[in-house]
């Protein structure tokens, strides 16, 4: 039977003791017990409300809050939980309703009117926004939480030098506010600002070690960053983010990395080593000294390092151990470092040249190696590892019978059962149907030979966001908004590669459902290793020719083509069919390479063909060297492209079997005869600097403009354009 009456004062007294000193388990089971014998005691109903939001048990929070709205109306604290709640679960319009009527109901409530700033600030009506957290500091002006808020408002409205001013209020309000600190970080990064917005991350970050929009944000500013100092701080954090499997695409920092990691001491002194031809001499203590620079290990190992003077050093050091390898005193630190040199030689996909003389020594470690398990022992691990930067483990016929130990696992894994794992996942690939394009299947061709790109990092989104979000974000501008609509986007990736784009994608949409095609098997295996990897269970991967799509008989909100058209016989073609598979009002992403950045890229092809170069590795590594070792100009430019430090991206970047490159005059043309308008660019950074000339409200979207703007800057899309557009309805 239950009890109609009350529980006692003390009992309630005893529940908020519990949750005002942080015993939070006590506190929830006296008030799941109060709720059973008391479901009328609203007290209850609201200490559970706060603690299920704690612990993220978003539909118990929601339950046990309504219940304590229903039962004391009056109750403006109760309106402003269960508008937190519905906040987290994205439902906004209605979290809008409770911060309302709670401010409706106690109008001095300066948490209610803060909350209900951010959500405003979430659905874009930035103006709203800002009114409520200038009430809410009016009503507490030490509310730092408000001040922070109303930076981050000012921010995305431009307002930057009075976001600053207001996040310092925040901070001085409240010195130990992380949140505060990353916020600062980040109207600094505007400001352009790079070395103090990276000194507000690393505050954030000591403050709050987990906090991962920190994180992310520093790798943002790192991608932009040459350093000038030692700095080893910086160096403990970029060492966190590599160790993070999504906060950053490693090569997007090597730049930034490899700058910062030339002031660290050892490493000068291995540079001063190397310049005066004495590296050999010193062999050991040079790998000695380098296994105690965290950071560098790391990169190397999940990442291609974009330096020539770094990748000479490597070279040759990996070229020293194989030559005195019986004579290197093995220890920890050594296998360490080698481990390290393996992982990227690997990921650079053994870019670094070789000598005949090294060959010939190679031959004659893998006949030792072999001789000592014909015997049944096992190796020096020492040998395995040299092996391992010159060729990946799974190639050698013995590699199932090396014993894993902890100075060999990292390298067997990424050698050995990946390769593996992937060999068994292509049998699991739907093949839509037997390609047969001529050009089609050179192009896959070269893509089973060479998985473009190779990865182990990549950067995703923090969180996933609606279209309507997304588009906001990105400052699209669409013509039919009724694709913000869809709660549960059905998504188009025609061409995914090894699985960043695919996934990314995955990771950006609430609720969406991928379909990722590729012309490559070998290309799919690794993205599907990497999509299981990573825990996403919203792609699914197909084996197809773009050109085949219509055979799905499958329409799609969105589809996503980056990197792919300029590669087809016909691109035009190829982006029909695309458009074709997209719902009326859907949304386009496309990504073509731009005749005008890749003049140099051009010219360096044309000089391939008159040489007779083939596309075996050994060719493309002889067009390399002669590439770094040349005095002229567009030689130089072609160094500081990451594409030029693995194989594969080498490949793509100058040996591929098809390329054409596009204008934006050609682009406006293809979007006219598909029925497809245009909507803007998706890289804020190029963006932000033609909106520095170009300030009219439309410019952005302009294609005319961007024309201009281009040959002014004939570099600024070497990326490639990457742009939107909206089907007509």
């Amino acid at each position: 039977m239950i009890n109609s009456v009350s529980p006692s004062q003390q009992r309630l007294r005893t529940l908020l003791e519990h949750y005002q000193k942080g015993r939070y388990d006590d506190a929830e089971e006296m008030a799941i017990l109060i709720t059973q014998e008391f479901p009328m005691d609203q007290f209850a109903w609201k200490i559970l409300g706060v603690l299920f939001r704690k612990k993220s048990m978003k539909a118990e929070a929601l339950n046990a809050n309504q219940k304590a709205v229903k039962l004391v109306p009056q109750d403006a604290e109760a309106h402003n939980n269960l508008g937190a709640t519905l906040y987290e679960l994205g439902r906004l319009e209605e979290a809008l309703d409770c911060y309302s009527q709670a401010i409706s109901l106690k109008s001095d409530f300066a948490e209610a009117h803060n909350n209900l700033g951010a959500t405003l600030y979430e659905l874009g009506r930035l103006e709203e926004a800002l009114d409520c957290y200038s009430q809410a500091i009016a009503l507490k002006p030490g509310y730092a939480e408000a001040h922070s808020n109303l930076s981050s408002t000012l921010k995305e409205l431009g307002r930057l030098e009075e976001a600053e001013t207001s996040v310092l209020q925040a901070i001085s309000l409240k010195s130990d506010f992380a949140e505060a600190h990353n916020n600062l970080g980040a109207t600094l990064y505007e400001l352009g600002r790079l070395e103090e917005a990276l000194d507000c991350y690393s505050q954030a970050i000591a403050l709050k070690p987990d906090y991962a929009e920190a994180y992310t944000n520093m790798a943002l500013a790192l991608s932009g960053m040459v350093f000038e100092k030692h700095n080893p701080d910086i160096q403990e954090i970029i060492t966190s983010i590599l160790d993070h499997k999504t906060y950053v695409r490693p090569v997007d920092i090597s730049n930034a990395t490899i700058s910062l990691l030339k002031f660290e001491p050892s490493i000068k002194k291995v540079f001063k080593i190397h310049s005066a031809s004495e590296l050999r001499l010193s062999l050991q203590e040079i790998i000695l000294d380098l296994s105690e620079v965290p950071l560098l290990l790391k990169l190397m190992s999940v990442s291609m390092l974009t330096d020539i003077e770094l990748e000479t050093i490597l070279t040759d050091i990996r070229s020293g151990l194989l030559s005195s390898i019986s004579e290197i005193k093995v220890s920890s630190k050594i296998l360490r470092f080698q481990s390290a040199l393996a992982l990227q030689c690997f990921t650079n996909e053994y870019v670094y040249d070789h000598t005949d003389k090294e060959a010939m020594l190679l031959e004659e470690l893998e006949v030792a190696v072999k001789e000592s398990l014909l015997k049944g022992e096992q190796p020096s691990p020492h040998f395995i590892l040299c092996l391992a930067t010159y060729k990946p483990l799974y190639k050698y016929e013995w590699c199932d019978q090396l014993t894993v130990t902890a100075d060999t696992e990292e390298v067997f894994i990424r050698q050995v059962i990946e390769p593996q794992q992937e060999t068994l996942l292509k049998s699991d690939i739907p093949i839509l149907q037997e390609i047969t394009d001529k050009m089609s299947s050179k192009v896959r061709l070269q893509y089973e030979e060479n998985p473009y790109p190779r990865w182990v990092n990549t950067g995703l989104p923090l969180n996933p966001s609606s279209i309507y979000e997304v588009t906001k974000k990105l400052e699209l501008r669409i013509f039919d908004p009724k694709i913000n609509d869809i709660e549960n986007p059905k998504i188009l990736i025609g061409g995914c590669g090894t699985g960043q784009h695919s996934i990314s994608t995955a990771a950006r949409f609430t609720r969406s459902e991928v379909l990722a095609v590729d012309l490559s098997l070998a290309s799919l295996a690794y993205a599907k290793r990497k999509t299981q990897e990573l825990g996403f269970r919203n792609v699914e991967y197909m084996h197809a020719d773009i050109l085949d799509l219509g055979k799905l008989d499958r329409k799609f909100d969105i589809v996503e083509s980056v990197g792919v058209l300029h590669h087809m016989d016909d691109p035009m073609e190829g982006w029909k069919v695309l458009s074709d598979c997209l719902k009326p009002g859907g949304l386009m992403r496309i990504g073509l390479y731009s005749k005008l950045a890749r003049q140099n890229i051009v010219k360096l092809r044309e000089e391939i063909s008159p040489s007779c170069i083939g596309l075996s590795d050994d060719s493309m590594k002889v067009f390399r060297r002669e590439i770094i070792g040349s005095n002229k100009n567009h030689h130089k430019w072609i160094l500081k492209i990451n594409d030029f430090y693995s194989m594969s991206e080498l490949r793509d970047l100058l040996f591929h079997v098809q390329e054409d490159q596009f204008t934006l005059p050609q682009i406006q043309y293809g979007l006219s005869e598909l029925g497809l308008r245009f909507c803007g660019f998706g890289t804020s950074k190029i963006v932000q600097n033609f909106k520095l000339t170009n300030t009219g409200t439309d410019d952005p979207y302009d294609l005319d403009k961007w024309d201009v703007y281009e040959k002014t800057n004939p570099n600024i899309f070497i990326g490639m354009y990457q742009f939107w557009c909206q089907k007509e309805a």
